[in-house]
């Protein structure tokens, strides 16, 4: 199959020579820079919010429950990258570089097939993860995502479709199996919180907290109803 070839003028190929057009003009320094963000920087940087997410969910009360659904970040990455292998064996869509000529190149000698982007897909999976288990780590996750997708065009390796159609393909996984992955995960991390590994569930001091945040609650508004069930017996016998 061709790939997404379309006649006539092609807001896509107008949108890659506009963006693409920045790093003809840009310093080298700038374009190395670019190159190493777009293809190791931003990964490398989600890898360490999901584990600044990580420590902190450990803090958090439920936090076996908090800590699945970090876990199904990265998860739903790797599923959402072999389900685009078949799309884009299907797709056979040529790298820009091979049939636009002119294109400022970053990284020559790309040989797979353009559509869709796997990194654009990756990052995306992970802040839509993330966004799911914690709204803030989830909005600079899916920052960094988009970060990449530009960097990817930029570097003259994807076409803008390309990329748009790894978010979307990143998104579905993460939203669509977000529940299935929550009812399989919380088991596993509850059963961790009651292991010599608990430390990978909840933080020291704050597991009996944690894991028991059900049962705390349910101790703290019996307590309450006992005193308010001593207050009103104390007025009855004022009275």
């Amino acid at each position: 199959m061709a790939g997404l070839a379309l006649e006539g003028p092609n807001p896509d190929v107008d949108v890659l020579d506009g963006i693409n057009g920045l790093a003809k003009d840009a310093p080298h320094w700038v374009n190395k820079a670019m190159e190493y963000i777009g293809e190791y920087g931003i990964i490398a940087g989600l890898a360490v919010l999901c584990l600044i997410a990580w420590w902190s969910a450990r803090r958090n009360p439920g936090a076996p429950a908090a800590v699945a659904g970090l876990v199904w970040a990265p998860l739903a990455a790797g599923i959402a990258l072999l389900a685009n292998i078949p799309i884009r064996s299907f797709v056979e869509r040529p790298r820009p570089f091979k049939e636009h000529a002119g294109l400022e190149v970053l990284i020559p000698g790309k040989s797979d097939f353009s559509f869709v982007s796997d990194h654009a897909t990756l990052t995306m999976a992970v802040g839509v993860g993330l966004f799911i288990a914690h709204r803030k780590f989830g909005l600079i996750g899916i920052l960094l995502a988009l970060a990449e997708g530009f960097c990817r065009v930029y570097m003259g390796v994807h076409y803008p479709t390309d990329v748009v159609g790894g978010f979307a393909l990143g998104t579905a996984v993460a939203l669509l199996l977000a529940p299935l992955a929550q009812a399989l995960l919380v088991p596993v991390t509850t059963a961790i919180a009651g292991s010599k590994l608990a430390w990978l569930v909840c933080a020291p001091g704050a597991g009996a907290g944690a894991g028991q945040d059900g049962e705390g609650s349910r101790v703290v508004a019996t307590g309450s109803a006992v005193r308010g069930g001593h207050k009103e017996r104390d007025k009855d016998l004022a009275a």
